[in-house]
């Protein structure tokens, strides 16, 4: 009986590791075993970033909100705004906000002159 060697999956793995770290610079994308820790460390960072994203967003929308009430008025700022809204009980999220602000500065201004 002939032993079964691994070659051909052994070759597999390592065309599918490398597969993953086309584009990565030095030996990342050219040796198995660092490929491999590349794609872990890629993965953490992906996973975290997802995250990290919607805090982003969030920061952007709401610079843009208050760039749009500087535009109305430069007392009334963004959580006095934010604080106004919740007050007289106008449901609208940030990022809706932020692209009324951006878009459509009269209908912003409607709002704004809504919660004064």
């Amino acid at each position: 009986m002939a032993r079964s060697k691994g070659g051909v999956n052994s070759l597999k793995r390592r065309k599918n590791i490398l597969a993953m770290t086309k584009g990565y610079r030095f030996g990342r994308s050219t040796k198995k075993k660092q490929a491999r820790e590349a794609i872990f460390h890629a993965g953490k960072y992906a996973f975290a970033h997802r995250r990290d994203k919607k805090n982003d967003y969030r920061k952007l929308w709401n610079v843009r909100i208050n760039a749009g009430l500087d535009m109305i008025d430069e007392k009334f700022s963004y959580s006095k705004f934010i604080g106004a809204l919740k007050k007289a009980n106008i449901e609208i999220n940030r990022k809706m906000l932020s692209a009324l602000a951006e878009q459509s500065p009269e209908t912003f201004a409607r709002i704004v002159a809504k919660v004064k």
